[in-house]
């Protein structure tokens, strides 16, 4: 079953979340996917997936110089 993460972020440009793309792609399996709302107050990303953890999301997105957290439903 697949399953929504949804995270706040620090991405605030569009070319912020371009150089993400690789970091992203590489965490996704086919019919995974993931996007940004820059316009939303907590730049969210929102991730689709069947077996990834937010905690990997949110070091990688670390690891990139980014803030990331899971925000709870």
């Amino acid at each position: 079953m697949k399953t929504v993460l949804v995270f706040k972020t620090s991405v605030v440009t569009e070319q912020q979340a371009g150089r993400l793309k690789p970091v992203l792609d590489k965490l996704m399996h086919a019919r995974e996917k993931w996007n940004f709302d820059l316009e939303d107050c907590d730049r969210i990303l929102r991730v689709e997936a069947f077996t990834l953890r937010a905690s990997v999301v949110i070091a990688e997105l670390n690891r990139a110089g980014f803030f990331c957290a899971e925000l709870e439903d």
